[in-house]
């Protein structure tokens, strides 16, 4: 007997399933249409670019000379920036995890006055320009800073400056990533074991711990991603001494002039910072695991006992010593002793390392990061949209990791392989203004892609394959049903996108002309540059790019909470 299923005929599918399935077909037609123009960007403006200048460096009259790689990394001064690249991100990542934990926590459960604002206070620094936060460091540790005039204590040069940077710079990570979920998980199931007998301490490493180890793990992956490949605060603050792999990339490109070791050390980045993704993705895969989730407003509660108006009052403190102290110093030292003299130096052109003045620097980065915005934002949508299946294939999700692949390969790399493989007809794009917004949105897509696919995959898809079933395009059904659910994570997601083009600082600081400079490259040229005048010109730029961000930030803020402090978009 044939116990095989039995074929159906046409005419027995009922014309509901051949009008989902219909559906479903044009969906994966328009997800792979909607692909190819994010897939073309990053093949011609970040593939190509890097396989470039890595082919530049390993490959003479057409062979190529990979045991260049051994002779590298035989290098005693190599092996020893991999040691430090290596193991300042790690002890960096620790610190963070335990200075930043206590803030989750208090964020995640305690409710009381002003803590949307201590919520976008915690978020200012990491949108802040890595170059802005080596400055302000500086202005605090650094030679003639505030520690220095008060207690003789100077840290420039060391690393204990990078470290406090790098926790600086990443407390909002953990911040955001453990307590949007330790917000969420219900407080009952650790109340019940408290009530079975268990301690406190008891009842959080068994019950609660084990819910938040995913969100832990990613947050230490991401800290860590991010201070592996750390540029602008190393090398504001690591001087001759201390550097990482991104600071000697930079160091072999533009000063030594040795394409064969940098192409080698990009190599090495872009192998470990692979791998460092792959693992990221297998803890979020992890974190989408069933957990009791309640709605984040219910869980937080006004501080009750000693004991925990002591971990607010701590928690505050951190946040003022840690984050607003380097800012206020920054802020301090951008008008010292000559008032606004600073700020009215600005707007001279001394005919030294700028050929303008350097104000124009501002109006420079705000119209480079509008053009960066829309293209991150135009990129962002499309990519991911085709993203917003949960059930796609190896294809999609591949394209997924490569959007995030910019976050972690050189972007000095990147920004020095514009000028080698963007130089030739019809990619001649050297003297071009949109040289700079092109490398700004290779950083910006992937945080819109992050901010925006949430939010689509939360939509239910019954709505969108009913309005498929009833005849709508594909198009009609983004229009219809999409839009207007994710209009505000669009907003949001180009808030970031702006922030971030703002700042960077890897690639533009290759591109970007001396009659055009950006603000972080204006800022570090200041700083090269002796002189208390040049300092304080440093100091009162940084601050106006601080402004900038902070002001974007907190519109951001506005955008994702209403008046009630709950989430509205993600």
């Amino acid at each position: 007997m044939d116990l095989a299923r039995p074929e159906v005929s046409p005419a027995e599918v009922s014309p509901a399933a051949a009008g989902r399935a219909a559906a479903k077909r044009r969906g994966t037609a328009a997800r792979l249409g909607l692909m190819a123009l994010p897939v073309a960007f990053f093949a011609v403006f970040f593939a190509y670019p890097v396989a470039a200048i890595v082919a530049r460096g390993l490959k003479t009259d057409g062979v190529w000379r990979l045991g260049r790689i051994g002779e590298v990394l035989a290098q005693s001064d190599v092996r020893q920036v991999l040691w430090f690249t290596t193991w300042q991100a790690l002890v960096s990542t620790a610190l963070t995890l335990l200075i930043a934990l206590p803030g989750a926590y208090v964020l995640a459960r305690f409710d009381f006055p002003g803590r949307q604002l201590l919520r976008a206070v915690v978020t200012v620094p990491f949108v802040l320009p890595t170059v802005v936060v080596g400055t302000a460091f500086m202005a605090l540790v650094g030679r003639g800073g505030l520690l220095d005039e008060l207690w003789g204590v100077r840290l420039d040069t060391t690393v204990w400056a990078i470290l406090l940077a790098h926790v600086f710079f990443n407390y909002a990570v953990v911040v955001r990533t453990v307590g949007g979920l330790w917000g969420q998980l219900d407080p009952r199931q650790e109340e019940a074991a408290r009530m079975l007998g268990a301690s406190r301490f008891t009842a959080w490493r068994t019950v609660t711990l084990p819910a938040l180890a995913p969100a832990v793990a990613a947050a230490a992956l991401m800290v860590f991603l991010f201070t592996f490949t750390s540029f602008g605060v190393v090398q504001i603050l690591g001087g001759p001494t201390f550097a990482t792999l991104e600071v000697e990339i930079y160091r072999q490109t533009s000063e030594i002039f040795d394409l064969s070791t940098a192409a080698v050390l990009t190599m090495i980045q872009f192998a470990a910072v692979g791998a460092i993704l792959a693992l990221h993705a297998w803890t979020v895969r992890r974190r989408e695991t069933a957990l009791r989730l309640v709605d984040a407003s219910r869980t937080a509660r006004r501080p009750r006992g000693a004991g925990q108006w002591a971990l607010l009052a701590g928690v505050v403190a951190t946040v003022a010593v840690l984050l607003l102290l380097p800012l206020a110093v920054l802020v301090e030292r951008s008008f010292g002793d000559a008032g606004l003299g600073h700020y009215r130096a600005l707007t001279r052109d001394d005919g030294g390392v700028f050929l303008v003045a350097p104000i124009e620097a501002v109006g420079n980065s705000l119209g480079y990061a509008v053009a960066a915005t829309a293209i991150a934002v135009v990129i962002g949508t499309l990519a991911s949209v085709a993203l917003t299946r949960r059930d796609a294939g190896r294809l999609v999700r591949g394209f997924d990791a490569l959007l995030m692949l910019p976050l972690g390969v050189s972007a000095v790399t990147v920004g020095f392989g514009f000028l080698i493989a963007l130089d030739e007809p019809p990619l001649d794009l050297r003297s071009s203004w949109i040289l700079v917004p092109l490398a700004q949105a290779l950083v910006g897509v992937p945080f819109v892609v992050r901010t925006m696919l949430p939010v689509l995959r939360a939509v239910d898809m019954r709505l969108r394959e009913a309005a498929a079933v009833l005849g709508a395009s594909p198009w009609r059904v983004w229009r219809e049903v999409d839009l207007p659910m994710v209009r505000r994570a669009v907003l949001v997601a180009a808030g970031f996108a702006f922030a971030v083009s703002l700042g960077e600082f890897g690639a533009t600081v290759f591109i970007a002309r001396p009659d055009n400079p950006t603000l972080p490259v204006a800022v570090a040229r200041l700083l090269g540059r002796p002189g208390e005048l040049n300092y304080g010109q440093a100091m009162a730029l940084s601050t106006i790019l601080m402004i900038v961000c902070a002001v974007a930030l907190l519109l951001l803020e506005r955008l994702r909470t209403d008046r009630s402090g709950s989430s509205r978009c993600c």
